[in-house]
């Protein structure tokens, strides 16, 4: 990590970092690759840090699209990259891609599954606790299928991390999942454009230059749709054993996260230091879209909170 005598996490008010999210003087500089090794399985994982960061935290893709595409979507002329917005905040950031995407190749299996997702994602979090003299635990964020991989790795470890954030959470409590049917092999169907289009679905929210963008980011990135198998992994899902300062994100539009369901996980969750944000004029992919800096200020608010 470089140092600045004047880090901006130290400055005290966040006013100077909202208009910086708002003027997009976010950095645009190309993430560093770094591998961890899960069990002997390389991961790979994204950095993009700010001069003197004295706090982390770890992004967590969903189900389809990998790490830099998610969360580090360069466009000309527009600044939709969550990495930079972080950045410009003070952050250091990482972001996983999970085995069998992007950059991070399958195991033997073929296949993966949320159990073995959840312990990567905390032996990341764990490298990245000790990759830098952080004032705090590394902060969790995930989104869609994400924020239930990330919250398992919180049910597993919850003394590891400093908040959780939950975005675009797909899961109905109390649902199980079935198990899986006997004999399936990994199909590794080709992804698409329409499946990679698929999340904007706000009238103006987003350019078409920049669905454009992503589309093509989407596929080079994952050409291949990743095998997951054992969902049962997701029946040991339960928001009673989040004892972490929580905050679930809710596109307003978004109709893979219906308001009834995060309403019971909200309710669920055992911790006082939660929090439930809805993002007005948005949907299942907020952070890319026009709401971007409402929903940053109030991902950096919150984490602020929660390290005090």
């Amino acid at each position: 990590m470089t140092s600045n005598p004047l880090p901006i996490s130290r400055i005290p008010s966040l006013c100077i970092t909202l208009l910086l999210l708002i003027s997009g003087q976010a950095a645009a500089n190309e993430p560093i690759r770094h591998t961890v090794s899960a069990d002997g399985h390389p991961i790979a994982v994204w950095e993009k840090s700010a001069a003197g960061a004295d706090e982390a935290i770890l992004l967590v893709h969903g189900r389809t699209w990998s790490a830099l595409p998610d969360f580090d979507l360069q466009v000309e002329g527009e600044d939709l990259s969550l990495m930079d917005g972080l950045v410009a905040a003070g952050y250091a950031v990482y972001a996983i891609d999970l085995r069998g995407y992007g950059e991070t190749p399958r195991d033997e299996t073929g296949w993966l599954t949320p159990r073995r997702a959840a312990d990567d994602v905390n032996i990341v979090v764990q490298w990245i606790a000790d990759a830098g003299e952080w004032r705090s635990r590394p902060h969790l964020f995930g989104w869609s299928m994400g924020s239930m991989i990330s919250q398992l790795a919180a049910q597993r470890r919850p003394n590891a991390i400093a908040s959780l954030t939950l975005f675009g959470y797909p899961h109905n409590p109390g649902v199980l999942y079935p198990a899986d049917e006997p004999g399936i092999e990994p199909a590794m169907k080709i992804n698409t454009a329409q499946a990679a289009a698929s999340d904007f679905i706000v009238p103006g929210s987003i350019s078409e230059n920049a669905v454009d963008s992503y589309v093509r980011q989407a596929l080079a990135a994952d050409p291949v749709r990743t095998d997951v198998r054992r969902a049962t992994d997701y029946n040991a899902l339960d928001p009673s054993k989040l004892t972490m300062p929580t905050l679930v994100i809710h596109g307003e539009e978004d109709p893979l996260a219906p308001p009834e369901n995060l309403a019971k996980l909200f309710t669920g969750i055992k911790t006082g230091h939660k929090q439930w944000v809805t993002v007005p004029g948005s949907d299942h992919a907020a952070f890319l879209e026009s709401p971007r800096a409402y929903f940053i200020s109030e991902l950096v608010t919150f984490m602020k909170g929660a390290g005090l």
